[in-house]
């Protein structure tokens, strides 16, 4: 009688196995991205809008305290950088910082600090590809060879390889940004890049 009822409860986890191999893979998908930052002429809103959204949502902001400081918003954002390892440099954590704080905390625009604080130092003519690579977080998106949220360098320049307007083309997706070429998760514009920056860029995709 045990033997049998052994049995038995081997045939049930047995059956029971089975059904779980043969049954379909479960398909979750996660609603669009609404959440957008508000707009403001700071210059660091055009750097949240690129850089921060390379980790988080827009609604990551709607969770913090309200009425936070300047003092308090460059420490989140420089939590960001330090503990987090977002790719921002000192001078962007100060300029997000700025934006926050009177976009979402208890600063204003016109308090001295803010305006000390949103002074952007003028980027360098002679920065190379690397430089940029790193400063504007591109690899954290793309990779030379395979696809990582963006798709592999390499992919692009063979997409454009006979395209006579390729470098222009690209240019234009850089520093505007785009959505719907590779999938659905638009790239951010990058519209704070000079001209030679972005010529710099596209030219190394294309090399690919």
């Amino acid at each position: 009688m045990k033997r049998s009822s052994t049995r038995s409860l081997y045939a049930v986890q047995l059956c029971f196995l089975a059904a779980m191999a043969s049954a379909a893979p479960v398909t979750v998908k996660l609603p669009a991205e609404t959440a957008t930052l508000k707009s403001a002429t700071l210059p660091g809103y055009a750097l949240a809008q690129q850089k921060c959204s390379t980790c988080h949502s827009a609604d990551y902001i709607n969770f913090q305290p309200p009425g936070m400081s300047l003092a308090q918003w460059t420490a989140e954002a420089g939590k960001m950088q330090h503990t987090y390892g977002a790719p921002i440099t000192d001078e962007d954590v100060k300029l997000i910082g700025a934006y926050l704080a009177v976009t979402y905390g208890s600063a204003k625009a016109i308090d001295p600090e803010v305006q000390a604080a949103s002074i952007a130092m003028p980027a360098q003519a002679s920065s190379d590809v690397t430089t940029l690579l790193q400063n504007n977080a591109c690899l954290s998106c793309h990779a030379i060879d395979h696809k990582v949220v963006g798709p592999a360098y390499r992919d692009v320049a063979a997409k454009y390889a006979s395209d006579p307007q390729a470098l222009t083309k690209l240019m234009a997706s850089i520093e505007h940004g785009s959505a719907g070429k590779w999938g659905e998760v638009p790239m951010p514009a990058f519209a704070q890049l000079s001209a030679d920056e972005l010529q710099k860029l596209a030219a190394f995709v294309l090399q690919q």
